[in-house]
């Protein structure tokens, strides 16, 4: 008797291991999303994707499924297990009624790390240096005529909110241009993995720092963690850099702290309403924009799709996932 191979649906597209993901097939029988639309994805749940198991999740997919949320999730089927979610931040998945229904998640971690944190150094340095202004005034034909000083790295405070594997990677990067390190996180790293990052308070990190890079992940519980209260407490003519989620910052806020000199720069690669962006952002020269590209490269892309084949492989030949998210690290 012929056994039945699991089948497995892909949300989006592959673009960078086809050949990976082809190969899937010796363990399992895969099928692409052809639903239009959220309601005919439910349907389809009851129809031609019944049986599924697992599906290979990517962000742009939001666009047909919607939030995989509560209401969501209970029309999936009884056969279905696991969500192998292609990106470090998995905020478009509720977790708490997964865990309920018995379904596991995976992301990717560490493979964005480097990326990120390239594009964080970036925007630290171009905000530092002021050099998205004086780019707008060279295109204006006015050379560096009237662009003001800006400041070194050398010898600033860079505060790390969220110190993970994107804040460690960006730590590095940081002080090779001479920066201190201080961070906070809900709880203080070993010494290993501090590698010398002071550990401060939260209300530390605002006050002390000459530049914030917000690399925390975006939740109920961090949405607008910088908000109008938090800019308050921080020194005048500080940088901001966001590499994480919009949200973790009031966008609102931000703008009015840029018109009062609070914040003197700022370096942006996501927003709160993405693609929308605030247009008292869109308008500020002092402010770096930058189309979500935190890993935008061929290399990482092709890692990441790799490693959610590779969760999807381990999930049905050991019944576990190679990166779980950390809400459901105790479950397997």
């Amino acid at each position: 008797m012929t056994m039945t191979k699991p089948h497995i649906l892909l949300l989006g597209e592959i673009r960078h291991a086809k050949s990976e993901w082809e190969a899937l097939s010796d363990v399992a029988t895969l099928s692409a999303c052809d639903s239009a639309n959220r309601e005919e994805f439910i349907k389809d749940l009851k129809g031609k994707y019944s049986d599924i198991v697992a599906v290979y999740r990517t962000f742009p997919s939001v666009a047909i499924t919607g939030r995989f949320d509560a209401e969501l999730l209970k029309e999936f089927p009884s056969t279905f297990k696991y969500i192998c979610h292609n990106g470090a931040g998995y905020d478009q998945i509720d977790v708490a009624p997964c865990t309920d229904r018995g379904i596991h998640i995976s992301n990717c971690p560490s493979t964005v790390d480097d990326a990120t944190a390239d594009v964080n150094m970036f925007l630290i340095l171009g905000a530092l240096r002021n050099f998205n202004g004086a780019m707008i005034n060279l295109r204006k034909g006015n050379w560096n005529a009237g662009v003001p000083l800006s400041n070194d790295p050398d010898g600033k405070v860079l505060g790390i909110l969220g110190m993970g594997g994107i804040g460690r990677a960006l730590k590095k990067r940081a002080e090779a241009f001479g920066m201190t390190v201080q961070y906070y996180n809900r709880k203080e790293l070993s010494p290993e993995l501090a590698a010398g990052a002071k550990y401060v308070s939260f209300d530390e990190l605002l006050a002390t720092s000459d530049v914030l890079s917000l690399n925390l992940p975006l939740n109920a519980n961090t949405r607008h963690t910088i908000n109008k209260e938090a800019f308050g407490k921080m020194k005048d003519g500080i940088i901001i850099v966001n590499t994480a989620r919009g949200a973790v910052m009031d966008e609102a806020a931000l703008v009015d702290a840029l018109a009062s000199g609070k914040v003197k720069n700022a370096g942006l690669d996501v927003f709160e309403a993405e693609p929308k962006i605030h247009p008292g952002l869109m308008s500020n020269e002092k402010v770096i924009l930058l189309p979500h590209m935190g890993t935008l490269t061929y290399e990482t892309q092709k890692k990441m799709e790799v490693q959610v084949i590779d969760n999807i492989r381990a999930a049905l030949t050991t019944a576990k996932l190679n990166t779980i998210v950390p809400e459901q690290a105790g479950l397997q």
